[in-house]
């Protein structure tokens, strides 16, 4: 897979991992240098050549560190500096956040939550290198915002649906006649770090479900007819060629806990009465970070949230044809 390219080689005096790295920083708010080094130059023995560049980077003013919180070893995360994400951005190859990691957000108690959604993109981009798929390490964008209701963008959190990540793959097929088939996979993605209760994991389905619905409202004016209904589509249309699936990954508990927390999950959304109409436009379901990373998305590790309990990977299909890709 080419390596993405943003900068010229003599800006700045950076080295081609240099330029590499900076945008992957800027996209991504905190990395280790391990996971800079998976996603990066994934054949490397060692984070040696990738920790030296950041130090080149972190000598220009580009990137920062803090100090991980869970680490005894004081392991560092780093993170573009405002410099940093000016000098991305004037490259024009990236589109810019208006979210940019300081000092205190880069030391807070977000450090695992965002680590976790790293390695869940990071578990994506290896195991596409190993089944010749396209995921890179640009592929999944944090929190993206997507409306849910009219009205004043006041309201807030209640007028958006914001992903954990949006994670974009292509996922290639054989077919009968010897060609090939290239599905473009978009997924809605949410980490449980075993923090948050199953109710509010539960309303998040209820946020997805209202957005697969949602068909945003011409704005009021005058002396205009209203627009025929038949006309409005629904608003995920002018993002997505389809509906993205959305893939709830558990981690921060033994393996015990987050299979409870995951039978709970789908005991409430069956218990639910106005999560049942959504089964039609909804495919959720639900997997650990573990078995992510240990198996693969295509691998039978994705329990479907409503309907089946059936094993199956992240296409929510049964468990016999995801065991056969796999």
């Amino acid at each position: 897979m080419p390596r993405p390219h943003f900068l010229d080689p003599t800006d700045r005096g950076l080295s081609r991992l240099g330029q590499e790295t900076l945008p992957v920083l800027y996209r991504h708010r905190l990395l280790t240098a391990g996971q800079l080094t998976q996603l990066l130059r994934p054949d490397a023995t060692s984070t040696r050549y990738v920790r030296r560049q950041l130090e080149v980077l972190h000598d220009r003013g580009l990137v920062d560190a803090s100090i991980r919180r869970t680490s005894r070893a004081g392991e560092l995360l780093w993170y573009t500096t405002a410099l940093g994400c000016e000098v991305v951005e004037s490259g024009g190859e990236i589109a810019p956040r208006a979210y940019r990691v300081t000092e205190d957000a880069a030391a807070s108690q977000l450090q695992e939550h965002t680590l976790a959604v790293n390695a869940m993109g990071l578990a994506f981009v290896q195991h596409a290198r190993h089944l010749g798929d396209e995921c890179g390490p640009l592929d999944w964008d944090p929190e993206v915002a997507h409306r849910v209701r009219d009205g004043d963008s006041r309201l807030g959190d209640e007028a958006f649906l914001v992903p954990d990540a949006v994670l974009r793959y292509i996922h290639t097929t054989g077919t009968d006649d010897g060609g090939q088939q290239r599905m473009l996979l978009t997924f809605f993605c949410e980490i449980d770090r075993a923090t948050m209760s199953i109710a509010r994991l539960a309303a998040k389905l209820h946020a997805y479900a209202r957005y697969a619905r949602y068909v945003p409202q011409p704005a009021p004016s005058r002396g205009r007819a209203k627009a025929a209904v038949g006309h409005r589509r629904e608003a995920w249309r002018a993002r997505y060629p389809s509906f993205p699936r959305v893939l709830l990954v558990l981690d921060g508990a033994p393996a015990g806990q987050l299979a409870r927390r995951s039978d709970d999950l789908r005991a409430l959304a069956a218990a639910d009465a106005r999560l049942q109409p959504a089964a039609v436009d909804l495919r959720a379901g639900v997997t650990t970070l573990d078995q992510l990373q240990q198996y693969g998305p295509f691998a039978p590790i994705v329990t479907p949230v409503l309907g089946d309990a059936e094993p199956t990977d992240v296409l929510l299909r049964p468990s016999s044809a995801a065991a056969a890709v796999a």
